[in-house]
């Protein structure tokens, strides 16, 4: 009896682990906006089966990761301009309820967990560390969604937040403003401790909207400069 268990448990881990490096790879930038994903390659670099990578694509499908063309594979998708604004709008405003109702209802306890993240989140700004930064920064900002209490909240914010992580990331690709982050998710903290609910859904609002100006800055095409001669 031992021995199924033990299978299925296998096999629920190594789904599990697949999972995490697609999405990575996603978030991370591995696989670009628009691009189409290979199977037969992402198995050789995962060393896995057809099986559990598709099943991965799956799930990251139903969380916006991913876009499943019918018979033509699985696409990253790639948002517009105004894909973006609009999005990490509405994202400011899910985050700023989010900080607003945490204030109100944060434990502790919980309060002692974001703030060992925060700490572990500066190491890995310090060791310029972003794919470890951004792990914990959005564990921080899952952490204060789940202390807002409320359900209906979590699943909107985590449904649009899905659409954006390969943003979120990028949007810490120039110095200046991942330091300006920081400087903000500083800020977060002493709001929370402080229970200013007034304050954390301003500083909140204000980061999403410097998240959304950083990657709108980060896509656009460099401007050329004419070498031509006037006249």
């Amino acid at each position: 009896m031992d021995v199924p268990t033990q299978t299925a448990a296998t096999r629920r881990a190594l789904h599990a682990a697949v999972l995490t490096r697609l999405r990575d790879m996603i978030v991370e930038g591995e696989l670009a906006p628009g691009a189409r994903l290979n199977e037969r390659v992402l198995c050789e670099k995962l060393a896995v089966s057809r099986t559990p990578l598709r099943e991965a694509m799956k799930m990251l499908a139903a969380e916006g990761l991913l876009v499943l063309l019918p018979n033509r594979g699985a696409v990253v998708p790639e948002l517009s301009a105004d894909d973006i604004r609009h999005t990490f709008e509405l994202m400011a405003a899910l985050e700023a309820a989010n900080g607003e109702l945490a204030c109100q209802r944060i434990t502790p306890e919980e309060l002692d967990e974001i703030r060992a993240l925060h700490y572990e989140m500066l190491a890995c700004y310090a060791r310029r560390d972003l794919p470890g930064y951004y792990k914990r920064n959005a564990a921080i900002h899952n952490l204060i969604n789940l202390a807002a209490r409320n359900p209906a909240l979590t699943q909107t914010y985590r449904t649009i937040n899905a659409r954006i992580q390969a943003l979120r990331f990028r949007s810490n690709f120039n110095r200046e403003k991942w330091e300006a982050a920081v400087e903000e998710h500083e800020a977060m903290i002493d709001a929370l401790a402080k229970r200013d609910g007034a304050r954390m859904r301003q500083i909140l609002t204000q980061h999403l909207r410097h998240k959304c100006d950083a990657v709108l800055a980060e896509l656009a095409p460099p401007v050329q400069q004419s070498t031509a001669a006037k006249p």
